[in-house]
């Protein structure tokens, strides 16, 4: 079994470096830096009460120095989509996304089970992709490889769950084996509220990393109270990062009672916590074979976790109320309940993933000025299972170029944990279609490295704008895939405030 289990493992996410933060005072000098896309000529930055005040080839000394001997400068990145607290939690959790089919799952259980003996609590493991899997993923297979201890395995998407007997009744499922959906996510929940964890210095690291990869900033699309777990998180020196927090609609009415609007700061987070815009998951995913489309594919037409109906009402109450919306659409039926609502309600926003659009769909999207916020990573994660399930429609996946030639403004993330927490992996995604062992798939989707970057920052490096700067190792605007996707990040500065040092 040993060997078995580690060729499953090698073909595993690989394991990401965490570097912890540092803290330096303001105002900070920044001396000999270039500027991606400027002169090649190193210039002096200089950054005072969270804004860039002076670019120049000659700034006088001031306050602390850090010399970049010649190295790249790009504004601070975004991910504007993760489920930051859920990512943080399952960094630890056995990792399954190696397995090729249900049977190779249970073996991976079998060796965590194994070298845990006498462990009380549920074994909780995520990122199994079973839409290929030839064989059941059973509750008797779990509960043979495991000897009976819960076993909680969570679909690489999210919105499946695969549990084991014991584990149903723990975690409030109807039944053992695969839940979908609104049941699967009941259970994810059921799961965070009865493991112990501390949360808190789970995720400290998790910015932590989030800042040696260049992150200033993200939208968390955690099901939870976002606004509250952030202004407590600022409260105890977590960061510095910029938070968009988004509520579901579970907490609409809570959010609307206490006065919030997009945009707004949150209070006693000196406007590093804002509130983000209303979360709605309108349908399922392609993994999970749940994305609402209008043809059939794998003999379902997928899931409507909300109806084009409440879609509407729960849209245009956020509008009246000064909440912008977010809606997960996958499928194209999905996208265009979307469209409609954002239509009917004139509400703003984005939709999430955005996976497969109807061609007569791209120009309601440019004309509603609707944000498409995508994961190129998810398109090479993906591209078995849509050349397997939605081959009659590939072209009209995970299409990025297409997007941004039809006008509609495109942001960059990575849906953490679904993908890793990584700017670079989704930029050197949405510019090459591959990671470097294979063809580029759909190469006329590919993105150019300032196209990607674009939908990567809210920022520029100009004076008078926000101090939200990274430096990194090479010029991005030259570099192959693997140097653009490994790219080394030697500086993370947000709001003027020093988030990671590695130099």
């Amino acid at each position: 079994m040993g060997d078995e289990v580690g060729d499953i493992a090698e073909r595993g996410l690989a394991a990401g470096r965490y570097v912890g933060s540092v803290t330096l005072p303001p105002p900070l000098h920044i001396r000999r830096a270039r500027i991606v896309g400027g002169t090649d000529a190193p210039v002096d930055v200089l950054l005072e009460r969270g804004l860039i005040t002076h670019i120049g080839a000659r700034v006088p000394a001031a306050g602390h120095e850090i010399d970049l001997d010649g190295r790249y400068l790009v504004p601070g990145l975004w991910d504007h989509h993760v489920h930051f607290t859920l990512g943080a939690r399952m960094r630890g959790r056995l990792d399954v996304s190696g397995a090729r089919s249900a049977r190779e799952a249970a073996v991976l259980v079998a060796a965590r089970a194994a070298s845990e003996a006498g462990f009380a609590e549920p074994l909780l493991g995520v990122g199994f992709r079973g839409a290929s899997w030839l064989d059941e993923p059973t509750a008797e297979l779990l509960d043979e490889a495991a000897a009976g201890r819960p076993v909680a395995l969570f679909a690489s998407d999210l919105h499946s769950v695969w549990l084991s007997t014991s584990a149903a009744p723990m975690f409030g499922a109807p039944r053992p084996g695969l839940l979908w959906e609104h049941d699967a996510f009941a259970v994810e929940l059921a799961v965070e509220k009865a493991t112990s964890a501390d949360e808190d210095g789970l995720v400290a690291d998790a910015v932590a990393h989030a800042a040696a990869r260049g992150v200033v900033g993200i939208v968390d699309m955690e099901m939870a109270d976002t606004t509250s777990q952030w202004a407590r998180r600022a409260a105890k020196g977590i960061g510095p990062m910029r938070v968009s927090a988004a509520c579901y609609p579970y907490l609409l009415d809570e959010t609307i009672a206490r006065g919030h609007h997009t945009g707004d700061a949150v209070e006693g987070t000196d406007a590093m916590v804002r509130v983000g815009p209303l979360k709605v998951i309108s349908d399922g995913s392609l993994g999970s074979r749940t994305a609402a489309c209008y043809e059939p594919y794998a003999g379902t037409t997928g899931v409507l976790n909300v109806g084009p109906s409440e879609l509407g009402d729960l849209m245009a109450r956020a509008t009246d109320n000064g909440l912008a919306c977010a809606i997960h659409a996958i499928g194209d039926r999905a996208n265009a309940n979307a469209l409609d609502a954002f239509a009917a309600t004139g509400a703003r926003g984005s939709i999430e993933h955005a996976q497969l659009i109807a061609t007569r769909d791209i120009a309601r999207f440019a004309e509603l000025r609707i944000v498409a916020s995508v994961q190129p990573e998810h398109a090479l994660d993906d591209i078995s299972v849509t050349d397997s399930l939605w081959a009659d429609r590939k072209e009209r996946a995970f299409m990025l170029a297409s997007l941004l030639d039809a006008g509609i403004e495109l942001h960059l993330g990575s849906d953490f944990p679904v993908a890793q927490l990584d700017p670079w992996a989704a930029i050197a995604s949405a510019v090459f279609r591959t990671r470097g062992a294979r063809a580029p798939w759909n190469p006329r989707e590919c993105l150019t490295v300032h196209q990607a970057l674009a939908a990567s920052v809210h920022s520029r490096i100009s004076v008078g704008s926000v101090a939200d700067i990274v430096a990194i190792e090479a010029d991005p605007l030259t570099a192959d895939v693997a140097t653009l996707r490994t790219m080394p990040v030697a500086l993370t500065v947000v709001a003027g405030r020093v988030a990671y040092l590695g130099l």
